[in-house]
């Protein structure tokens, strides 16, 4: 989460979203467009962990209904 906060583009580029970091980049290289940055990169990443765990709940009903 720190790293979402200081470095945003980073956060998704380590996430493998490319395209999305160069973006958050351009973003993040005006004064003004860093806060916007590292609150997107930050919304991001709880959303991934987020569906993370949604997945994984799901895989566990499943599992319990067979």
């Amino acid at each position: 989460m720190l790293l979402a906060i200081l470095l945003p583009f980073v956060s998704f580029f380590v996430r493998g979203k490319i395209i999305t970091a160069i973006i958050c980049f351009i973003l993040q290289i005006t004064i003004l467009g860093w806060l916007p940055a590292a609150i997107w990169a930050a919304l991001s990443l709880n959303n991934a962990r987020a569906e993370k765990r949604n997945q994984e709940l799901i895989r566990a009903i499943k599992g319990n209904q067979k």
